[in-house]
């Protein structure tokens, strides 16, 4: 099954049901008008979302053209975001590029921030900043949408509580980042609002690429127009979404619709730092990875942070080359306000 929700209808927008292909919808406001109504009494309203899909399937009920750039982020705001870092090898890179030692139990305990989630971007929205010098970059991700999960879930118990699957540009702004972690406090100013993909689909949609814990399949980062990553999602996945799910759920319940975010998907190449896609390897999910490279290889980054104008595409394809998710494609505008 997948959902969307619509620019019409509120803050929250409304929830449709999308065809496979992601060309048709259908109304699903009978059953819940948000998404967040229908995760609120997922063990009902699941049901017959997942009936209201098969009849779409079958021509059996209304239905319309489904337009990309008309859906919000499938939760247009959401009680929680926490997103993890479960691709160690991006922190390593990060790390080793500025000569910093990681700790050794980075690699058995998550990573993991809360971020700001009262204003997700839609898909298709601009990113609005007012200064280049912030040092805008995208970060390409998986994230999931989870039922109510008790405090203290075991990752088998968290596993059972995913009910949903999309993309995340998780947008950073690297300038700021060192002075706020400098305060022994974690992100906020450095962390604006992030976006996510026009669709969320539940895990049996995406077959054998989901394992009950990891999404095996590329996820295709465009930047201005050119590949830039194809890094496997699957691959490298330190910390899976069950045990990230538990790591978020040790000392609190996270309720209906939180978002728990694996953080920048990152792939090693025999064993060391990635190459560009033009070099033979997967490419990046962000502009910090390649940076880091970069300084590591020659003593300095070369490749500059997003600029006023600069355009990212984020997608991830089934075997047969379709869309799955739909597409995050956002341009970098100045803030004006």
């Amino acid at each position: 099954m997948k959902l969307a929700t619509l620019k019409t209808g509120g803050r929250d927008g409304r929830l449709v049901v999308v065809s496979r292909d992601l060309t048709e919808m259908t109304d699903a406001g009978e059953i819940a008008p948000t998404l967040q109504d229908a995760l609120d009494d997922w063990e009902h309203a699941g049901a017959k979302l997942e009936a209201l899909a098969e009849s779409l399937s079958h021509g059996s009920v209304p239905s319309e053209r489904f337009h990309e750039h008309n859906a919000l982020s499938p939760l247009p705001r959401a009680y929680q975001w926490a997103d993890g870092s479960a691709y160690v090898n991006h922190v390593e890179l990060v790390r080793k590029a500025r000569g910093a030692q990681m700790p050794q139990s980075f690699w058995t305990d998550p990573l993991m921030y809360q971020g700001g989630s009262d204003s997700f971007l839609a898909p298709r929205d601009p990113i609005r900043l007012a200064d280049e010098a912030w040092g805008i970059d995208f970060e390409a991700e998986i994230a999931v949408i989870v039922d109510d999960v008790p405090m203290g879930a075991t990752p088998e118990v968290a596993a059972s509580k995913i009910r949903l699957i999309m993309l995340v540009n998780d947008v950073s702004l690297r300038g700021l980042i060192p002075a706020e972690l400098g305060k022994g406090f974690g992100f906020f100013q450095s962390k604006p609002s992030s976006a996510f993909s026009p669709v969320a689909v539940t895990p049996d949609e995406l077959g054998s690429a989901w394992d009950g814990g990891k999404l095996h399949l590329p996820l295709n980062v465009d930047y201005n127009g050119k590949p830039f990553g194809r890094a496997n999602a699957g691959v490298d996945m330190t910390f899976d979404f069950p045990t990230l799910i538990a790591h978020a759920a040790k000392t609190r319940p996270l309720c209906a619709g939180s978002i728990i975010g694996s953080g920048t998907v990152s792939n090693k190449l025999d064993g060391g730092p990635g190459k560009t896609i033009e070099e033979g390897g997967v490419g990046y999910s962000c502009l910090a990875e390649i940076r880091t490279v970069e300084t590591i290889n020659s003593g300095e980054a070369k490749t500059p942070f997003m600029a006023f104008g600069d355009n990212v595409r984020i997608e991830m394809l089934d075997e047969k080359h379709h869309s799955i998710f739909g597409a995050i494609e956002q341009t970098v505008e100045k803030y004006e306000g």
